[in-house]
């Protein structure tokens, strides 16, 4: 089977996870909801995500935890449970190597820093460090962290229109030099949810010439993200050419919506990891056609 087919099964899977976080989850049945042995599901997904499954659901069931500590006052054994803990011990050991404090503290301090003021709870509009945010009307957009909705850790970037009706796009994005990527092949990938993109998003790179031509590009035009969705995991693979200079990369929103990403993957991989590149030549025509305007056939 291809690397394609087995990215759209662990996409099906990930779904599977996010709506069932505070379910037992076995992987067996995760494996067999996309139809794959126990052991070939487990490979598969350790070498997409990057790691095993029990890290990854562990991991998710921890963040969406810390989000509840400081969204509710629930207590904290009664989010342990929740989240398939087996006691609250064992759930402070875990929320510990993530967040170097108790679940106590990290609600006692992270209260009292909303309740100043000194905590961004998505109300930035500047891009997080090391981005730009531009695009064809970026006014019409806006980006920060958000520290509510996260897939791991303490933020995510987000990119949001401003108008329901927005017609125009933006672009969260990165610029570096290809000196040490010469010569390989590249996945980007990131974890991304969205909220009603009306039109598409995406992630996006490009590889280009010191003169400007674009060497390889890939912005999943071909597959994209629309809708309401919760977090899943996307990448665009390219081969850098040895005469590149640039590479750029980043996440696209086209139209109105509001999408989140969060940790984000930039790696050299190996050929057995097939390229996304759109073909200039995808989608035309072998010949031309109706050159005479008779035909009457309605385009699809």
């Amino acid at each position: 089977m291809s690397y394609k087919y087995h990215e759209k099964s662990i996409q099906r899977s990930l779904n599977f996870i996010e709506e069932h976080l505070t379910n037992e989850l076995q992987i067996n049945l995760l494996a067999e909801h996309v139809g794959y042995s126990k052991f070939h599901f487990q490979r598969i997904f350790r070498n997409i995500i990057g790691k095993s499954i029990a890290e990854y659901i562990r991991e998710r069931r921890i963040t969406q935890s810390a989000r509840e500590l400081i969204t509710t006052d629930q207590r904290v054994i009664d989010i342990a449970m929740t989240y398939q803990f087996n006691s609250q011990e064992s759930f402070t050991r875990a929320f510990k190597k993530v967040y170097d404090m108790t679940p106590g503290n990290y609600r006692k301090l992270l209260r009292k820093l909303v309740s100043k003021g000194e905590f961004n709870m998505n109300t930035k509009s500047n891009a997080p460090y090391g981005w730009i945010m531009t695009g064809e009307s970026p006014f019409d957009y806006e980006t920060g962290l958000d520290t509510r909705i996260v897939h791991s850790g303490n933020n995510s970037a987000y990119l949001k229109s401003k108008d329901t009706n927005a017609r125009s796009f933006a672009t969260l994005m990165q610029q570096i030099k290809s000196d040490q990527y010469r010569g390989e092949r590249v996945r980007f990938s990131a974890f991304v949810k969205s909220t009603e993109v009306k039109e598409s998003a995406g992630l996006w790179m490009r590889v280009d010439h010191s003169s400007g031509e674009v060497l390889a590009f890939d912005n999943m035009m071909n597959r994209p993200i629309k809708g309401t969705n919760e977090w899943n995991h996307f990448s665009v693979v390219l081969d850098i050419p040895i005469k590149s200079e640039v590479i750029a990369f980043g996440v696209l929103l086209n139209g109105a919506g509001h999408i989140w990403i969060d940790e984000l993957g930039f790696e050299i991989v190996d050929e057995n990891v097939p390229v996304t590149e759109q073909s200039p030549t995808e989608g035309l025509s072998n010949e031309p056609v109706n050159l005479n305007f008779e035909d009457n056939t309605t385009a699809i």
